[in-house]
């Protein structure tokens, strides 16, 4: 375990630095890990939504009649996890029809009117904002860690360097100046590793999010436009 730590300059700076230091190892070790795992849960998670939603999409595109459309999750898609493109059609679908039944109580057949799809083009999008938000849930944690590992790092910087000028001070042994230095250099490093890969998989996960959003998008003017043309009047 000696050699190893020797070996190794990080470890060697943990075991030498103090308690306040290894509070500040421990921290970032402890942000390392949530990092991680956010991310590794985030990236399976949206490719799990982007095949569900490709499910989904296959069979509207099979489909004749858009308002009796029956989904049902396959084989291999989790039900825990957001479903998109079928929360946007539920909502449409409900929508619509609210709105012909209405309509169809005011006159012998079901139709709607340009407001009518302006009332339902407005709350498909308001449903699309909600699962852009559903999908983005937790990711401040990662611009959180982004911001947070580096000032932990500096932190322990400042702290390694006040103890190398107390033992200058104190007139101490020359090993205990560099273990200061050690920590102060060290809990750097670890702080810059810890941030960026949380700012790298931040920004991948915050640019797919942006591209799934166009998905949705596109997705409900595609449903907007069936519904269009079957029953607009």
């Amino acid at each position: 375990m000696l050699l190893f730590a020797a070996g190794n300059p990080f470890i060697s700076a943990y075991l030498q630095s103090d308690w306040f230091g290894k509070g500040i190892f421990w921290s970032l070790f402890i942000l390392s890990g949530i990092s991680w795992t956010l991310l590794a849960y985030k990236i399976w998670m949206a490719s799990q939504v982007k095949r569900s939603s490709n499910l989904f999409a296959s069979q509207f595109d099979e489909s004749i009649d858009l308002l009796h459309l029956q989904f049902s999750p396959k084989k291999g898609v989790i039900r825990e996890l957001p479903h998109p493109y079928f929360e946007i059609y539920k909502a449409l679908k409900k929508n619509t029809l609210q709105i012909m039944d209405r309509n169809h109580y005011l006159a012998k057949e079901a139709f709607l009117s340009q407001a009518d799809l302006d009332l339902i083009s407005s709350n498909t999008y308001s449903m699309i904002a909600m699962q852009h938000k559903l999908l983005e849930k937790n990711l401040f944690i990662l611009s959180t860690i982004v911001t947070l590992g580096p000032f932990l790092g500096l932190l322990g910087t400042v702290w390694g360097i006040l103890l190398t000028f107390s033992h200058l001070q104190n007139a101490q042994a020359s090993t205990s100046m560099l273990s200061g230095l050690s920590m102060a250099l060290a809990t750097t490093v670890v702080g810059l590793v810890v941030a960026i890969p949380a700012l790298i998989g931040y920004n991948y996960l915050k640019n797919r999010g942006k591209e799934y959003r166009r998905d949705m998008e596109h997705f409900s003017d595609l449903l907007l436009t069936n519904i269009e043309l079957q029953y607009r009047r």
